[in-house]
C-alpha cells in the first residue's frame, strides 16, 4: 500500500521542529483584556505568494493533574462560557505574571483553584492548545504528595471560579469518561490519557519539572 514500508527499518524519530519563514510584516488588529489578535503576512519561501493570518497571540499556560495517593485525580466543575456548558477540568491557569517559572505558576494555580499544595512535580506533556488560531503553548504536570493550603492562605476565588466544584475519580474512571465523550476540556483530556500511558512504569519515564519548553513563545 502507497505510504506504508514493506520491510522493517529503523523507526525515525517523530518530533515537531521550529520553521522560519519570511516575515513581511505583522501588526495587531485588536488588542483584549487577556489576549490580543495579530495580522501577519509571510512567505513560505522566497518564490512563494505573500500569504497573510490571524491569529491570537497568547502569553501561553499550565495545567496540573493533581493525584492523591490512592491513584485517584482531581477534576474542578466550571463553567465555561463560549461554550456555554459546565466542564470537569483540572486547575489551570495563564502564565501572565512577569518572570516566574512555569513550574512555579502551574503551583499557583494548583493553590488558587484547588487549595492544594504538592511535593512532587513532573511534567506530563506539552501541547499547542489550537495552532492554526492560537500562539497558545500547554504544559501540564502531574503533581503528587498533596497536602492542604494553610487556612489563612485560602484564595478567594471570585467571578466563574466561586462556582467551582471539586470531585476526586480513579483514574481508569477518568479514562473512560473521556472515550465515551463526556469530557471536552483538552488538558484534562489529555492530562487523563497521558498519566494514564505513564502510569504503565509506575511514571518513571515522565519528565522532570524544570524539563526544557522549547515550544513555549518565550524559549523561541
Amino acid at each position: 500500500m502507497p505510504g506504508i514500508s514493506e520491510t522493517p527499518s529503523t523507526s525515525r524519530q517523530v518530533s515537531d521542529m521550529p520553521s522560519p519563514r519570511r516575515l513581511v510584516s505583522t501588526s495587531k488588529v485588536y488588542e483584549g483584556r487577556i489576549w490580543d489578535v495579530v495580522s501577519d503576512s509571510f512567505q513560505l519561501s522566497e518564490d512563494t505568494d505573500t500569504l497573510v493570518r490571524d491569529y491570537i497571540d497568547h502569553p501561553g499556560a499550565v495545567a496540573v493533574l493533581p493525584m492523591n495517593v490512592d491513584g485517584e485525580i482531581l477534576l474542578l466543575k466550571q463553567y465555561r462560557h463560549p461554550v456555554g456548558m459546565d466542564l470537569w477540568e483540572i486547575p489551570a491557569g495563564l502564565l501572565d505574571v512577569e518572570g516566574e517559572e512555569f513550574v512555579a505558576g502551574a503551583a499557583r494555580e494548583l493553590a488558587e483553584e484547588a487549595d492544594l499544595v504538592a511535593a512532587t512535580w513532573n511534567v506530563l506533556v506539552d501541547f499547542f492548545n489550537s495552532p492554526g488560531s492560537s500562539s497558545e503553548a500547554v504544559r501540564i504536570y502531574l503533581a503528587r504528595g498533596l497536602s492542604a493550603v494553610p487556612e489563612a492562605d485560602l484564595h478567594v476565588r471570585t467571578d466563574e471560579e466561586s462556582e467551582i466544584e471539586f470531585h476526586w475519580i480513579p483514574l481508569d474512571d477518568a479514562v473512560k469518561a473521556v472515550l465515551e465523550g463526556r469530557l471536552h476540556n483538552p488538558s484534562a483530556v489529555l492530562g487523563i490519557l497521558a498519566a494514564a500511558a505513564a502510569k504503565a512504569d509506575g511514571f518513571s519515564s515522565l519528565r522532570p519539572a524544570d524539563a526544557p519548553w522549547p515550544a513555549h513563545p518565550s524559549q523561541r
